[in-house]
């Protein structure tokens, strides 16, 4: 019988680097669809180059898929940070290379309240936005993780506690 690992993975937020949200690329796709079916329906060009119509549907479709499979868990979550036994290992999404930090590899780890700083022995630095770790359950659990994490492979930690609400 095979030996159970643990490991805990941490579901992330797609990485929200574009500059029209998901639901304005959802509205943009629709709008699109619309738009073509509109035109096939009504016939119009159809003596000139009417398969450009079916042409730009399929790319409309192919846009919405592409922002779907981006941005929701469609083929399961694409986007976490997971523990396993001796190393870190981040994936920003499905379309993104994983990352992996083995605890040898890791100097120090800097927790600040809304950021998490690993820099490795090699002098790079590698920083995770805590704004992408989803709810407040989970952000205490990746917490959690990090020191436990920390402590299990002789690893500095630093933590900056956050600033007090006036």
């Amino acid at each position: 019988m095979p030996s159970v690992t643990k490991t805990t993975r941490i579901r992330l937020r797609p990485a929200d680097t574009s500059k029209v949200p998901f639901w304005g690329q959802m509205l943009i796709g629709a709008l699109w669809i619309a738009y073509t079916v509109f035109l096939i329906a009504a016939g119009q060009g159809e003596q000139d180059y009417h398969f450009l119509h079916y042409v730009f549907l399929v790319f409309s479709l192919v846009y919405i898929g592409y922002v779907l499979v981006h941005n929701a868990p469609i083929f399961g979550t694409q986007s976490y940070l997971e523990f396993t036994p001796g190393y870190i290992v981040h994936k920003g999404g499905l379309f993104r290379p994983k990352q992996v930090f083995a605890a040898e590899e890791i100097e120090a780890i800097d927790l600040a309240p809304m950021q998490l700083r690993i820099r490795l022995r090699s002098n790079d630095l590698y920083t995770l936005n805590l704004r992408e770790v989803k709810g407040p359950k989970r952000r205490e659990n990746f917490r959690n993780e990090i020191r436990r994490f920390a402590a299990q492979y002789n690893i500095t930690l630093r933590e900056t506690a956050p600033a007090p609400k006036l």
